[in-house]
């Protein structure tokens, strides 16, 4: 969750959500909520991403989980990609990344506004796979953000996304994505669901 909220009412959104749990990366601007059903570690946690090994009960299997809301500047997100690379590494477990990378993947990612600047894109898309990671697609909107003006002004664009490796896609085969309708935010939703 990209709270846009002071730090200090983490716990007043955990209680009013039922969550039994909750954490938040070093700058606060990721948030997560747990049920009290799941066991996890905190594996990495900077200003771009947060990563958690959660352990799946019902399948007996750990699974590594980044949630990201990445910097607006390329050189920014230099960082990030460091980090990403150092745990694609030597990554076994099922992997799922996912949340704002604040980069298009490609032009047609993208409608009004200045023409995407490729060097950015390429780079993201190189990161993507060198880390054997796969987009999951969507269902929905194509956009994710919006910038909230109309006619000439207007921007929309797929920043948000959600990646697995090719361990998770074994794991989860019917894994499915679903870009919801933006309310209360200029960026919509993203659900993730799976069968086992």
């Amino acid at each position: 969750m990209e709270p846009f909220q002071k730090q200090r009412f983490i716990q007043k959104y955990r209680s009013r959500l039922g969550m039994e749990t909750t954490i938040s990366n070093v700058n606060g601007k990721i948030w997560l909520f747990l049920d009290v059903v799941i066991q996890w570690d905190v594996i990495i946690d900077t200003e771009q991403q947060l990563t958690i090994m959660v352990y799946h009960q019902h399948l007996c299997k750990h699974i590594i989980m980044t949630f990201v809301y990445a910097k607006c500047s390329s050189l920014d997100r230099l960082e990030l990609w460091d980090n990403l690379y150092y745990l694609a590494s030597d990554m076994e477990l099922p992997w799922v990344v996912g949340g704002d990378f604040n980069i298009v993947l490609n032009e047609e990612d993208n409608i009004g506004g200045l023409p995407v600047y490729p060097p950015d894109y390429e780079d993201f898309a190189l990161c993507v796979n060198s880390y054997g990671l796969f987009d999951m697609g969507y269902k929905g909107s194509p956009f994710t953000w919006w910038n909230g003006r109309s006619n000439s002004e207007c921007i929309f664009k797929r920043l948000d996304r959600i990646f697995v490796n090719l361990p998770f896609q074994t794991l989860f085969p019917t894994t499915e994505v679903e870009h919801h309708i933006r309310t209360g935010s200029d960026h919509a939703p993203l659900l993730m669901s799976y069968g086992e």
